[in-house]
């Protein structure tokens, strides 16, 4: 296997994503809330603090979802009214020199969907409103369409779900090498469009480690399922190989498994969600109900039986509403 830290090197040389956030974040260690659930060791990958502009996971696909596009290039995406990918997207964009349009379908309003849904409000060009998840496709037309106004337009799927993104995870995966003694028991996200999980099992993989990646169902099953992370994961791997960076990729043996947590639907708060998130803000952690909160519950209830050595991936930024300068 190569040096993961060359690796990193070499995909980023040959990808030439652009420059949004600060890289390695953070590992910390939390020994009084891995007691509290009755681990032997919890570490947080602290993805919140990707960027002091705004954090949480989706920074590392957008770094190469927006890679090459022109000045003044418009970003359209979609997603729930409080999608922490749709304030990324529209926070950021002008980081490479452009602008966001997105459509969004209504979701349970919590106060944290509706500091996010103030935020995209307040930092995208526009937003188009789908009056319910019905009628999503006809929103991301007109925003689409709207879009054509106002620059050259560059489609990012929603969630960041796609291959050139699902690489930006794998590096955040390679990263923990150089910040673990040894290979943990297992990897705890929340599963939303898959990228994210679908790049941290392809690291897991090409660093050979035992380790298994629990990805917490938190979006419909036809979004969130073990077989389209593994397809893009798949995508993902021959991209690279078509640009001479071979990664293993055994679909057998893929060290992913998916848990069910999405409760009533997405966005949905869960009384299970809810004590996770009350449990962790005693111990500094914020959790979103959304995503974090569900993926957290999961270790509440299952930890204590074959998992002993965990990294708990953070993914959920709280929103700046005004910040001080742009990036």
């Amino acid at each position: 296997m190569a040096d993961p830290a060359q690796l990193i090197q070499k995909i980023r040389a040959t990808l030439t994503p652009c420059s949004l956030g600060g890289w390695p974040t953070p590992l910390e260690g939390v020994p009084a809330l891995a007691r509290a659930i009755g681990v032997a060791e919890l570490t947080l990958k602290r993805e919140d603090r990707a960027s002091a502009w705004y954090g949480g996971n989706k920074v590392r696909g957008l770094e190469f979802l927006f890679a090459g596009a022109p000045p003044g290039t418009v970003f359209v995406t979609l997603g729930g009214s409080g999608s922490t990918h749709c304030l990324a997207t529209a926070m950021h964009a002008s980081a490479a020199a452009g602008r966001a349009v997105l459509a969004q379908f209504p979701q349970p309003e919590t106060p944290a969907s509706r500091a996010v849904a103030s935020a995209c409000q307040a930092h995208a060009t526009l937003v188009v409103h789908a009056r319910a998840r019905a009628s999503l496709p006809l929103a991301v037309l007109e925003a689409w369409r709207r879009a054509r106004a106002l620059g050259p337009r560059r489609w990012i799927p929603g969630g960041g779900a796609h291959p050139r993104a699902v690489v930006g995870h794998l590096l955040a995966g390679l990263e923990l090498a150089s910040q673990v003694a040894s290979p943990p028991d297992t990897i705890v996200l929340p599963l939303g469009t898959g990228g994210t999980a679908a790049g941290l099992a392809l690291a897991v993989t090409t660093l050979g480690w035992p380790t298994r990646v629990v990805g917490v169902r938190v979006a419909p099953v036809i979004v969130a399922n073990r077989w389209r992370t593994m397809w893009l994961a798949y995508r993902a791997a021959r991209l690279l190989a078509r640009r001479g960076i071979r990664i293993p990729h055994p679909a057998s043996r893929f060290p992913l498994a998916v848990v069910e947590g999405v409760g009533k639907g997405y966005g949905h708060p869960t009384a299970d969600g809810e004590e996770a998130s009350r449990l962790a803000s005693g111990h500094g952690l914020v959790l979103d109900p959304t995503y974090g909160a569900k993926a957290f519950a999961f270790l509440m209830r299952r930890a204590t039986r074959n998992v002993q050595r965990v990294v708990f991936w953070h993914t959920f930024a709280v929103p700046v509403l005004q910040p001080e300068h742009a990036p």
